[in-house]
């Protein structure tokens, strides 16, 4: 019970759509219904501006890293802080409040792992900065750095625990992007600043 009632609390917390009713309330737009029908902040970037981007990619960081800390506070070791954030990063991509079709995890993932392995995260955001400032696909820089943070936490002496959520976080988010994976491979994906037409409807 230590572990499962932050399990199911950390769930919760992520699945609290809160990108989604701040862009709907600040600017009108329902981002299930615009740009690529993500409600996360690469879409709301696309479709309601920096500001509101930079708004619901903090509110997604602050579910992650919330969460943790919680979790921390509430139970002793590694085990039940790691369970809640990966829980956070489930609850983000898959949540009950929004028919399980939520954003991608990467910024709920980042707030988990900034308090679990505040080192690895770092490097792990340089390699996304460096893979989108030189692709501009903000999709592959998410899937790069994702997969690259499990190593990363590993030579960087993260508990065991840590490195095994990192892998479990890296397996949901890189699974949540196999259409942009898709995509990449067809010369499709959108590039960071491009605004083509509404996919949030497509298959």
């Amino acid at each position: 019970m230590e572990t499962l009632t932050p399990i199911l609390a950390g769930y919760l917390i992520g699945a609290l759509p809160i990108g989604f009713v701040l862009t709907q309330w600040l600017r009108g737009v329902d981002l299930r219904r615009s740009g690529s029908g993500n409600p996360g902040a690469t879409n709301a970037y696309r479709t309601a501006g920096l500001a509101a981007a930079l708004l619901v990619m903090g509110a997604d960081l602050a579910k992650g890293a919330g969460t943790v800390m919680l979790a921390a506070r509430l139970t002793d070791g590694a085990v039940a802080p790691v369970a809640a954030g990966v829980a956070a990063i489930v609850g983000h991509v898959y949540p009950v409040w929004l028919r399980f079709r939520g954003g991608k995890g990467v910024a709920t993932a980042a707030g988990v792992f900034v308090v679990l392995t505040p080192l690895a995260c770092a490097m792990a955001a340089a390699v996304f900065v460096t893979t989108v400032w030189i692709t501009r696909y903000v999709s592959l820089g998410s899937v790069v750095a994702t997969a690259a943070l499990p190593p990363l936490a590993l030579v960087t002496g993260a508990p065991v625990a840590v490195v095994a959520g990192g892998v479990v976080a890296a397996v949901v988010i890189i699974v949540r992007h196999r259409a942009n994976l898709a995509r990449l491979q067809a010369g499709t994906e959108r590039r960071l600043g491009e605004r083509g037409r509404s996919t949030a409807h497509a298959p």
